[in-house]
């Protein structure tokens, strides 16, 4: 391994990677550089060399490429050490779009072999102010005598120091400052490693920190007198997601997720798992619905289903629909908000671990709620390769399926299984910008067997 260079070198930058990193080459090496764009000359300094590649850090842009555009949040740069939350604000918002869609083609294809008959128009919305979830790492730096509150610097350990976030609501945004004064005035400051943050559809906001040690009545004073100058809800976490609980239990906070279009609300819990950008996740309920089709007398399966997100919506259209999923605690509340809705006599829930989904499970799915004309899969990164298995196999497969990915590779991967052994066609394929300005690929997919074609349904997701 060679020491890197001290003195900076010119390059000329040829493309993006999948992590949004500029891609130069030099002297038979991959260099890659963050902050740079595909046309750009920039003077870069090497940090890091391995046989085959190179990191650097940028110095300077040397010739600018015209999709570069000014960051919206003053803690993003190119010369200088800067918040990682982000990695592709310095790109205008709609080449973020097509870079993204050419990472999701180029992956399908070197992965799966495979090309989509039909691209679909991009799910994107507003770029700033869209995250409702996030979690705000917190590190006491004794030298210099201050606490930071946010998220990590690019490509490292330390914690940014931030005092705004252009992609956190207002509210939250605004309480960066205030959290770091909260948490330097606790005694267990350096027993506090993060703070979870929740924004609910009514805008209640829940702030979950994580606690090392028990707080003794002093902290646990102020941090009530934080929740009620700042309007949130303060929870403790001494232990896993499921230990998080309200410091006081009669102002636990309303979180919940709506989607209006199907006079759906779906509540959760502050570390309860849901799409951190509820704007998008409207449009994608209401795209997947569409291109599953379902018709009155449809029996759908919804597989990784957990509070409900598509399982509720696919109950209004559909004769009944039977979610499956892996936590036990999502499961009754997804179970809970049928029961609200008046939908529990069209839907089934149940737990279990989907990584082992058999022919035997299948069947039983189907001696459950009849013959299985539809699935939608929406798997965490690790994908959903034994249901693709089961899939490609079963004798009378589904009409149709919707994957939504948020991993273009396991996508790829299991649309491989399903097109290779199973002779099922990739219909159409398409972005969803669940997470702008970053590298972040979220994806969903139109599949069906052999012969069967519905362009009137492709047709009407591209009104």
């Amino acid at each position: 391994m060679s020491a890197p260079e001290v003195d900076p070198v010119p390059l000329e930058i040829e493309s993006l990677d999948l992590e949004g990193r500029g891609v130069a080459r030099r002297d038979g090496k991959v260099v890659f550089v963050a902050g740079a764009l595909p046309g750009e000359r920039a003077l870069v300094r090497v940090l890091r060399s391995r046989p085959s590649y190179e990191v650097a850090a940028g110095v300077a842009i040397l010739r600018s490429s015209a999709a570069r555009c000014a960051p919206p949040c003053p803690h993003f740069g190119f010369e200088r050490e800067a918040c990682g939350g982000c990695s592709m604000q310095h790109l205008e918002p709609r080449a973020q779009l097509a870079v993204k869609q050419r990472a999701l083609e180029d992956t399908l294809w070197h992965i799966g072999r495979l090309r989509p008959e039909l691209i679909l128009r991009p799910i994107a919305g507003s770029s700033l102010r869209y995250r409702h979830r996030a979690r705000l790492s917190v590190r006491d730096v004794v030298r210099k005598g201050v606490v930071l509150v946010g998220f990590h610097e690019r490509a490292s350990s330390h914690v940014a120091e931030m005092r705004s976030c252009a992609v956190l609501p207002a509210r939250v945004s605004a309480l960066i400052v205030p959290l770091r004064e909260l948490v330097a005035a606790l005694t267990i400051r350096r027993r506090l490693p993060q703070v979870e943050l929740a924004v609910g559809a009514g805008d209640d906001i829940v702030l979950v920190f994580r606690v090392l040690d028990p707080p003794g009545e002093a902290d646990r004073q102020a941090l009530r007198r934080f929740g009620a100058e700042h309007r949130v809800c303060v929870w403790l976490q001494p232990k896993g997601p499921d230990s998080a609980y309200p410091l006081d239990r009669d102002d636990a906070g309303d979180l919940a997720l709506e989607l209006p279009e199907f006079d759906v609300r779906l509540p959760f819990g502050p570390t309860d798992f849901t799409q951190v950008n509820p704007g998008i996740n409207e449009i994608l309920v209401r795209v997947a619905v569409r291109l599953l089709a379902p018709e009155p007398a449809s029996r759908v399966l919804d597989f990784y289903c957990g509070l409900g997100n598509f399982t509720l919506p696919l109950a209004r259209r559909a004769a009944l629909v039977a979610g499956y999923e892996g936590s036990p605690a999502l499961v009754a509340r997804a179970r809970a908000a049928a029961e609200r809705h008046g939908l529990q006599d069209r839907t089934r829930f149940a737990a279990g671990d989907l990584d082992r989904w058999d022919e035997a499970a299948w069947g039983a799915a189907q001696a459950d709620i009849g013959p299985i004309d539809r699935v939608l899969v929406d798997p965490p990164r690790e994908g959903a390769l034994a249901i693709a298995r089961v899939l490609a196999r079963v004798a009378a497969p589904p009409r149709r399926l919707v994957y939504v990915s948020c991993n273009p590779a396991t996508l790829a991967r299991d649309c491989a299984v399903l097109a290779h052994e199973g002779g099922w066609a990739l219909r159409a394929a398409g972005v969803v910008n669940m997470f702008p300005h970053t590298s972040h690929v979220e994806s969903i997919a139109l599949l069906e067997p052999g012969g069967t074609v519905v362009r009137d349904t492709l047709a009407s997701c591209l009104e």
